[in-house]
C-alpha cells in the first residue's frame, strides 16, 4: 500500500497541528466536485480546499470576487459528498466577513450547516480579527490567509508577490501571530518571500501552508487546475505541472468525434 495512504483515519485540525510538531509536511490541494475530490482523497491528500479559485476554473472569471455564498455551498456540498479522510476547508467568498461579525457569523455557519465541511478559510488579518474570532469563538474551525490576498485584489492592482517590503512584512507576522491567539488551527501564505514564510513557520505553533512562498511552509498547496495541466494558460513561477491533462484530454476527444463521425462507434460488441 501507497505510504501516503497508509493512514486511513480521518484528518483533523488536531491532526495538523501534531503532524506540523512532528516535522511532517501537509498536502492540500483544491476541488470543486465530487468525482475529483473522491479521486484526490482516495490518493491521500491531507486536506481538500473548496477554493473560490472556483471563479477562474470552474466558471472563467477573471478575479474571485464574483463568487456568491450559494455558488461555494454548492462547491462545498458537491466535494464533501466524495470525501472520506482529508479536512475539508471552504473559503468564504468575498464580501462574507467584512467587518461586521453576526453577519459574517451567520454567513459561516449557513456555510458549514449547508456543506457539511470540517472548516473555513478566511483571508484577512488585523482588520476582520473581530468578525473571525466571532465566528471560532462559535466552534467552527478557521483557517486564515495572508500576504497575497485574491480577494483584495482591486486593492493591490496586481498579483506581485506581497510583504518585500519591512513594513508590510512585520504586518504580516503581526497578523499571523494575531490568528494564532485568536484560535486558527493553521494559515495560508501565499507569493510572499521564502524567507519571510520561514519566519512566520518558526513564531507561530499552528500549521502555515505556503503557496508561492517556497519551502520552508508546514505544507504547500496549489490549485487543482494547475497542478494537473488542464489550465494551460496560467504559468507561474511556483507552479509545478504534474500531469498535462489538456493534450490528453484533446486528444481522447478528438478520437471520440473521429469514431463517430466514421461510424466506427459504437461496433457490434458495443450495441444491445
Amino acid at each position: 500500500m501507497s505510504t501516503y495512504t497508509e493512514d486511513n483515519r480521518k484528518v483533523t485540525t488536531h491532526r495538523l497541528i501534531e503532524m506540523k510538531q512532528r516535522g511532517e509536511k501537509i498536502s492540500m490541494l483544491t476541488a470543486y466536485d465530487y468525482s475529483m475530490a473522491s479521486i484526490i482523497d482516495q490518493a491521500g491528500m491531507d486536506v481538500i480546499l473548496v477554493g473560490d479559485s472556483a471563479s477562474n476554473v470552474m466558471v472563467g472569471n477573471i478575479t474571485t470576487l464574483p463568487m456568491t455564498l450559494d455558488q461555494m455551498i454548492y462547491h462545498g456540498q458537491s466535494v464533501v459528498h466524495g470525501v472520506k479522510r482529508a479536512l475539508v476547508v471552504i473559503d468564504m467568498p468575498f464580501g462574507t466577513v467584512s467587518g461586521n461579525p453576526l453577519n459574517s457569523l451567520e454567513y459561516a455557519i449557513r456555510m458549514m450547516k449547508e456543506t457539511g465541511a470540517d472548516a473555513l478559510k478566511i483571508e484577512g488579518g488585523e482588520e476582520i480579527i473581530a468578525d473571525i474570532k466571532k465566528i471560532i469563538d462559535a466552534g467552527i474551525p478557521v483557517m486564515g490567509h495572508l500576504g497575497l490576498m485574491p480577494q483584495s485584489i482591486n486593492k493591490y492592482g496586481t498579483y506581485n508577490v506581497r510583504a518585500k517590503g519591512e513594513e508590510e512584512a512585520a504586518k504580516l507576522i503581526k497578523d499571523a501571530l494575531l490568528l494564532q491567539e485568536i484560535g486558527c488551527f493553521g494559515m495560508v501564505l501565499e507569493k510572499i518571500p521564502a524567507a519571510l514564510t520561514k519566519e512566520v513557520t518558526s513564531k507561530v505553533s499552528i500549521p502555515t501552508i505556503g503557496i508561492g512562498a517556497g519551502p520552508h511552509a508546514d505544507g504547500q498547496v496549489l490549485v487543482m487546475h494547475d497542478m494537473l495541466g488542464i489550465n494551460k494558460n496560467f504559468s507561474p513561477k511556483f507552479l509545478r505541472r504534474y500531469a498535462d491533462l489538456h493534450t490528453a484530454i484533446t486528444e481522447a476527444v478528438q478520437g471520440y468525434i473521429k469514431d463517430v463521425k466514421s461510424a466506427d462507434f459504437p461496433n457490434e460488441n458495443e450495441s444491445y
